[in-house]
C-alpha cells in the first residue's frame, strides 16, 4: 500500500474516489501536499446504505467474533505504525515520535476495548417469572473525529461501537483526513462489507451526517459551538448523542510541591501537542508562595523546548495543526498585548509560512482577561496566583466547561479534597493526561455529555432491552 498518494474513500468494502477533491496542507509549510476525496450526498447516501445493509448480519454475528476482529484490526495498525506516522506528522504536524506512539496507542487502545462486552442482568427468575435485561446495538453510528489527535480519537469511537454490533461511517477532520482514510483501506482486510466505513470532505459534509435520518447514533468531537449545532441537527429524528467538546481546563499548585519535580509535567501538560489537547491546561494557578519559582522554571523550559517542523530530528513541539486554528490563537495573543498584559514567550519559531506560534507564558492576567476565560488551543499559558483553597476553587469552577482538571501538592489527602470539588468529568493528582480504555471519560457543563471509554463508553453504543418471561 502507498502511504503517500492515491487516497480513496472505503465504501462497502470497495475503494471509491471521490467525485470531488479537497486540499490537504502541511502545516509546517503552509503548503499543499496532497489532495483527499469530498464525498458527494450521494455516496454519503451509499455508505449509509452499506452500513445498514451489514447491520443485519453483523449484528447477529457472536461477540466473541466481533471482538476477535477489532483486535486483529488493532494488529494491523500496530503494523502499520511507522508508514502511518510519518503520513501523520505531514498533515498534523507533531513529532514523528509523537505521532507513532499515538498510533501505538490507539491499537492498544482497540485490543482493550475488544476484552469488554456488555453485562445481562437478571431481576427475577422465579417459578413464574423470568426478567432479563441485555444490551443490544443500536444501528448504523455516524463518527466525526477531530484534527488535534486524528487517529486516537477515531479508534474510541470505532472500537466500541463495532465491539457493541453497530457499523460506522467514520469521517475525519478535512485538515487530517488522510490516515484516516488509509486505515480504511488497511481495516478492510479484516471487517465484512460495509461494516466500517471511512469518507471524507469539506465543511459540508458534517452536516450532512449530522441531519442523515439513516444514522441512529453520531459520536462527535470537536468544538462546543459545532457540538451545539450537532445536537440541534440530532433534535429532528431524535438520534442518540455522544459530545465530546472543549475545555479550559484549569489546574492548581499547592505551596507544599517540590518545583523542580513537576515544573516538566507541569509545561507538558500545558503545552504537549502544542496545546491542542481538549483536557491541557488552559489556567494554571499558582499558589503565591510558590508562584515566581514556577514562573521562572516554565519559562526556562519555554526557552530551550524546541518548536519546528516535526519531520526534524529534535523537534518537541510542531506548529499549529490549521491556518484557521492559527488565525485564532494570534489573534488572542494580538489581544493580550494590546491589553498591556505581560507576556513570557520561549525560543524564537520558525519564519516562513508555517502555522507556528512561540510558547507563550501571561504573567498573572486579570481573571476576566481573553486569555483566562477563553480556550486559546495553542501554547498560550495564564498563570494566575492564589492564596485562598476556596477561592481557588471558586475560580477555577467559574467556567462555562467542564472537562478536565489537575492538583499539584505533596498532601495527597488535600488534593484529593480539591480534586472532589472541581465541577469536572475528570481530575487527575499530581499527574497529568493520564487517560485508560477501561475508565469513562465524560464532560460536564458545556464540554458536552455522554460518555466515552470504559464499560459505560461501551453502552453508549448500545440500548437496554428489558425481558419479561412469563413462566405459569
Amino acid at each position: 500500500m502507498d502511504f503517500n498518494d492515491g487516497y480513496v474513500m472505503t465504501i462497502g468494502g470497495k475503494a471509491v474516489a471521490g467525485t470531488a477533491t479537497i486540499e490537504v496542507v502541511n502545516p509546517a509549510t503552509g503548503e499543499v501536499f496532497a489532495t483527499a476525496p469530498d464525498c458527494s450526498k450521494e455516496q454519503l447516501d451509499e455508505a449509509v446504505a452499506a452500513a445498514d445493509k451489514a447491520f443485519k448480519s453483523w449484528r447477529d454475528t457472536p461477540i466473541a467474533e466481533r471482538q476477535v476482529m477489532v483486535s486483529r484490526a488493532a494488529d494491523l495498525l500496530e503494523a502499520h505504525a511507522d508508514e502511518l506516522a510519518r503520513l501523520f506528522t505531514r498533515e498534523q504536524g507533531r513529532p514523528v515520535d509523537a505521532a507513532r506512539e499515538e498510533i501505538a496507542g490507539a491499537a492498544v487502545w482497540m485490543k482493550a476495548v475488544a476484552q469488554m462486552e456488555p453485562p445481562v442482568h437478571v431481576s427475577e427468575d422465579s417459578e413464574t417469572q423470568f426478567i432479563e435485561t441485555r444490551y443490544v446495538p443500536l444501528g448504523v453510528v455516524c463518527a466525526i473525529a477531530p484534527w488535534n489527535f486524528p487517529v486516537n480519537l477515531a479508534m474510541w469511537k470505532v472500537a466500541p461501537a463495532l465491539v457493541a454490533g453497530n457499523t460506522m461511517v467514520l469521517k475525519p477532520s478535512p485538515f487530517t483526513p488522510l490516515c484516516t482514510l488509509k486505515i480504511g483501506e488497511i481495516f478492510n482486510e479484516v471487517f465484512p462489507e460495509g461494516v466500517f466505513n471511512v469518507i471524507s470532505g469539506g465543511d459540508a459534509l458534517g452536516p450532512m451526517m449530522t441531519a442523515h435520518p439513516g444514522f441512529a447514533k453520531i459520536s462527535f468531537t470537536g468544538s462546543t459551538a459545532t457540538g451545539k449545532r450537532v445536537m440541534e441537527s440530532a433534535a429532528k429524528d431524535l438520534k442518540r448523542l455522544t459530545l465530546e467538546l472543549g475545555g479550559n481546563d484549569a489546574s492548581i499548585v499547592f505551596p507544599d510541591v517540590d518545583l523542580d519535580a513537576v515544573a516538566q509535567s507541569i509545561f507538558m501538560a500545558a503545552f504537549y501537542n502544542t496545546a491542542q489537547i481538549c483536557v491541557a491546561t488552559k489556567r494554571l494557578y499558582v499558589h503565591e508562595d510558590v508562584y515566581d519559582g514556577l514562573r521562572d522554571r516554565l519559562a526556562a523550559l519555554a526557552g530551550v523546548v524546541k518548536v519546528g517542523d516535526g519531520a526534524e530530528q529534535g523537534t518537541v513541539l510542531g506548529p499549529i495543526q490549521n491556518k484557521r486554528q492559527y488565525d485564532r490563537v494570534m489573534a488572542l495573543l494580538e489581544d493580550a498585548k494590546s491589553s498591556g498584559l505581560t507576556l513570557i514567550q520561549g525560543a524564537a519559531v520558525p519564519g516562513g509560512a508555517g502555522y507556528f506560534v512561540p510558547v507563550t507564558i501571561v504573567d498573572n492576567p486579570p481573571e476576566d482577561s481573553r486569555v483566562v476565560q477563553e480556550e486559546a488551543f495553542g501554547p498560550i499559558l495564564p498563570m494566575l496566583k492564589f492564596s485562598d483553597v476556596d477561592d481557588v476553587i471558586e475560580r477555577a469552577n467559574a467556567s462555562e466547561y467542564g472537562l478536565g482538571g489537575t492538583v499539584w501538592s505533596a498532601d495527597t489527602k488535600k488534593a484529593m479534597d480539591v480534586a472532589r470539588r472541581l465541577e469536572t468529568g475528570t481530575v487527575w493528582v499530581n499527574q497529568f493526561l493520564n487517560l485508560r480504555p477501561d475508565t469513562p471519560f465524560a464532560g460536564r457543563k458545556n464540554s458536552g455529555f455522554g460518555v466515552e471509554n470504559g464499560l459505560e463508553g461501551l453502552l453508549e453504543y448500545m440500548a437496554p432491552q428489558a425481558v419479561y418471561v412469563a413462566k405459569s
